[in-house]
């Protein structure tokens, strides 16, 4: 039966590997985001959450030996499929690109934007390709994932594959400086793949450490392979290169640190993290109950002298497109909110979500343990993306390495509720989803606590939040 349930599990395996580069290859959404293309997208997107879904099924019958292997296997092959195509929901990897190639010209990516004609010489060929003039005389921008815009100054057509191609780059120093190391190391004439190599790589790592810590701590190892596996991490993390992969990798490396007593260490690790995106500072309540001030001055200080170096090139640009992009995004004004605007709306959307996540940062503060923080860490992001709904799904990757490390697969359900967001722009389905994926995880959460939940909830107010084991249907595997 071993083998049996081996091959089985190996066949799921190459399936969602095959399904992934078709998707990557063969759909692209992001020139056509209606009828038959969001049709097919979001087919091909339910597949791959399904094929990935009966993988891990099978996978929990397979010897731990096995599956180690086949969880790194997996990776391998899911994520190199991830290879398969230039990017297919978003031009960020683009912007990254540009950032990178500014900096090893020895220019800061906050002084000028990527339509200043200033910079005009060190633009290549594949992120601002020629106008063509069509029939009417007129300038005019062709190609897939090209978009036009205006060059600043001369108010020229400027075809160029960068968003907002007119204002100043939003992502903070530690991902400007992976975005310069992969373009030092590649230059500026390869496309999109670069980065998308990173993402492998990274996400590969992030499967290693995961089994490593699984391992080490008594638990299943084979829920790396929620990571590992996961359709989220190969076509936002690798496909797309979002650098929300780096962020979650630094989290997950303070969180370890953290738990093994190294604060200091943990501190700088955070810090760092918090200078790839800002978001990842929601992960830092799980780990301050004790001796918070070594974490924070650590964090403090490793944000700050990242930051000093840009801004004493560029000052108060460093801010670059944040203000103007929390606008744009409808957080400023609470319209982002979906779940909450119906009851609170306006601004107090705003009010009420700050009320929220502060109360759950101060739960979550007071009942996690730093030395066993997974649970913590799963609640604490978990609830921000419920409540913040954000439209774009890779803020998700954040969550799964803490969905990996406590094996609470019901948590996948706010991932995939945030890549129907990004597919389907309707809001009312959009909010349905994430209510959806809040009843799901609720109800999972009952039925997985069992009978005498009631008292156990009481036992969990009195003590922090533990992960030994949780799901009780998965026992700590011993091999015969």
């Amino acid at each position: 039966m071993g083998l049996v349930r081996i091959f089985l599990t190996a066949v799921l395996l190459a399936a969602l590997a095959v399904a992934t580069a078709v998707t990557v290859a063969v759909f692209p959404y992001y020139q056509d985001k209606e009828g038959e293309s969001l049709a097919r997208m979001l087919l091909a997107t339910g597949a791959l959450w399904a094929l990935f879904a009966l993988a891990v099924v099978a996978l929990r019958r397979v010897p731990v030996r096995a599956a180690t292997v086949l969880v790194l296997i997996g990776s391998v092959a899911v994520g190199a499929a991830a290879l398969a195509g230039p990017p297919n929901t978003s031009t960020d990897s683009a912007r990254y690109a540009w950032d990178g190639i500014v900096q090893n010209a020895g220019v800061s990516p906050y002084d000028y934007v990527p339509a200043d004609p200033v910079l005009e010489d060190l633009r290549p060929d594949w992120l601002f390709p020629a106008p063509t003039v069509d029939a009417g005389g007129e300038a005019v921008c062709e190609g897939e994932r090209i978009l036009t815009s205006t060059e600043v100054g001369t108010g020229d057509v400027l075809c160029t594959a960068i968003n907002r191609a007119t204002v100043p780059t939003i992502y903070p120093p530690t991902s400007e400086l992976f975005f310069a190391g992969v373009r030092f190391l590649t230059g500026s004439s390869p496309e999109y793949w670069p980065l998308q190599l990173a993402g492998l790589v990274m996400s590969l790592g992030i499967t290693v450490i995961l089994l490593r810590a699984l391992h080490s701590r008594g638990l299943d190892p084979r829920w790396a392979a929620l990571w590992g596996w996961c359709p989220l991490v190969a076509t936002e993390g690798i496909t797309n290169s979002h650098v929300d992969l780096l962020g979650a990798l630094l989290i997950l490396v303070a969180s370890l640190l953290v738990s093994r007593g190294r604060r200091w260490s943990g501190g700088i690790a955070i810090g760092a993290a918090i200078a790839v995106k800002l978001i990842p500072v929601i992960a830092a309540p799980a780990l301050l109950r004790r001796q918070p001030w070594k974490i924070v001055l650590a964090a403090i200080a490793t944000f700050l002298v990242l930051y000093v170096p840009y801004i004493l090139i560029s000052g108060i640009g460093v801010l670059g497109y944040l203000p103007g992009y929390l606008t744009e995004e409808g957080y400023s004004s609470g319209s982002r909110f979906i779940l909450l605007s119906p009851f609170a709306p306006g601004g107090a959307a705003l009010v009420v979500a700050v009320i929220l996540l502060a109360l759950t940062a101060a739960l979550v503060w007071w009942k996690t343990d730093p030395a066993d923080p997974w649970l913590g860490q799963l609640v604490m992001i978990g609830v921000t993306l419920l409540v913040v709904t954000p439209r774009y799904p890779w803020y998700a990757l954040l969550l799964v390495p803490f969905i990996a490390m406590t094996g609470r697969w019901e948590w996948l359900a706010v991932p995939l509720a945030l890549t129907e967001r990004l597919l389907n722009p309707s809001v009312d389905v959009a909010r349905l989803s994430a209510a959806v994926a809040i009843v799901f995880i609720v109800a999972v959460s009952i039925q997985r606590a069992g009978p005498g939940a009631l008292p156990r909830l009481a036992r969990w107010l009195r003590h922090p939040f533990r992960t030994a084991n949780p799901d009780r249907t998965i026992p700590v595997p011993r091999e015969p």
